[in-house]
């Protein structure tokens, strides 16, 4: 984003400059009006008896114009009706325009001049030397530039840095800080749009954080009458029906596991940091997860910091879900260390592998692939849990396709608490 400020201060400055331009030029290239003919007219009677005659000596002409010139302070030039040059003090001015028969101000390469027509047919032609005046209007120009420049930047950079602090609480709220909220300034319009960011940003924390309680609410209590259900499947009578009784087991099995996992993602949503955390040797760990599932494991010991519960269950997820879809396949992991007290976590299989459309969509919650059966297993949630475990330990996971067909899930972990 450009800065807005920026653009609002520049207008200013450049509004200003464009003013001082145009004064500059209305000041050397518009002559008077029409109506200052009469005196101009005056003031060549007044020279033309004041000027030596055309049969006068050269000498006396120049020493008149040169005795004009320093009282007015102006470059004076004579110069006969065809335009001829006579004499000249200063700077020999250009000639009127051909075919002009009266007094008046004329434009010229150097800026206005007066042309007096004396009663003899010659011409007068004057320029005032107003250089000085140039420069001191230019001058005031200058520091009137400076003095708005210097008052508009803290007045417009002040606006615009309410809009930036706001944009940035936006950008928190929507990365999932609802806590965001923004310091109210003033009482204008930029106020009341931060009063309603607040307003709305309290309100959905409210809403988000009543989910969260429900749904934490309910998975809790679903356990007790899962638990029941367990028990009663364990005492029924006879083996008449072992099908039905195994499948009996296998749905309160997954229910269970769905519930966990849904405690799981409650319990990171809630928590602002990680609780108590302890030294894991993540190598180890990878190990005992393994033993679980008949996965391979290779790599360093690498020790990090962080939540031991919440690393078993990344751990156990990323396995799970290799056995799952390797379809009988080896499933390996290796553990190796990073940089900066970090380690990475890498789990593959030989299964058919995702598609590059959705390797960012199986890390959302409950979304399955197209294609995917009820008897795969799995209740959609695993996955989604791994990437918040991880991003919980400063780290993050990504999908990448395995040369020779397969899958290899990548994670990233820092040391945290």
């Amino acid at each position: 984003m450009r800065r807005l400020y920026l653009q609002i201060y520049l207008a200013f400055v450049g509004i200003l400059l464009l003013f001082g331009v145009l004064v500059s030029i209305a000041w050397w290239l518009i002559p008077s009006d029409e109506q200052d003919r009469r005196p101009l007219e005056g003031m060549g009677a007044l020279l033309g008896e004041v000027l030596p005659g055309p049969g006068r000596p050269p000498h006396e002409l120049q020493a008149e114009l040169d005795r004009l010139a320093h009282q007015f302070n102006a470059a004076v030039t004579l110069r006969a009706g065809d335009g001829g040059l006579l004499a000249h003090a200063g700077e020999a001015l250009p000639a009127a325009p051909s075919g002009r028969s009266a007094s008046g101000w004329v434009r010229s390469p150097g800026g206005p001049m007066i042309a007096l027509l004396l009663p003899d047919g010659r011409w007068v032609l004057a320029r005032w030397h107003r250089h000085h005046h140039a420069f001191g209007l230019l001058g005031a120009l200058l520091l009137l530039a400076v003095a708005i420049a210097v008052g508009a930047y803290p007045v417009v950079r002040r606006i615009t840095g309410r809009l930036e602090r706001l944009q940035a609480r936006v950008d928190a709220l929507g990365a999932g800080n609802l806590q965001a909220r923004v310091l109210v300034e003033g009482c204008d319009e930029v106020a009341e749009l931060a009063r309603t960011f607040n307003r709305a940003a309290e309100r959905i924390e409210h809403l988000v954080n009543a989910q969260k309680t429900v749904l934490a609410g309910a998975s809790h209590e679903l356990r007790s009458p899962l638990t029941r259900m367990r028990m009663a499947v364990e005492l029924l009578p006879g083996v008449e029906r072992p099908e039905l009784r195994a499948q009996l087991s296998r749905d309160i099995d997954e229910l269970d596991t769905l519930i966990g996992e849904l405690l799981m993602a409650s319990r990171l949503d809630a928590l602002g940091q990680l609780g108590s955390t302890e030294q894991i040797d993540l190598l180890a760990l990878a190990a005992e997860e393994a033993a679980r599932t008949g996965a391979e494991v290779s790599g360093e010991a690498v020790v990090i910091q962080g939540d031991p519960r919440m690393l078993r269950r990344l751990t156990r997820n990323l396995l799970e879900n290799a056995r799952r879809h390797a379809g009988g396949a080896r499933v390996e992991a290796s553990v190796s260390a990073l940089g900066s007290g970090g380690a990475r976590l890498v789990v593959a299989d030989r299964g058919p592998g995702v598609a590059e459309s959705e390797r960012e969509r199986i890390f959302e919650p409950f979304y399955r692939s197209p294609g995917a059966k009820e008897s795969d297993g799995g209740v959609g949630l695993g996955l989604s849990l791994v990437r918040q475990i991880a991003r919980r330990h400063g780290g993050d996971v990504r999908y990448v396709a395995r040369d020779g067909g397969g899958s290899v899930f990548e994670v990233d972990l820092r040391s945290v608490g």
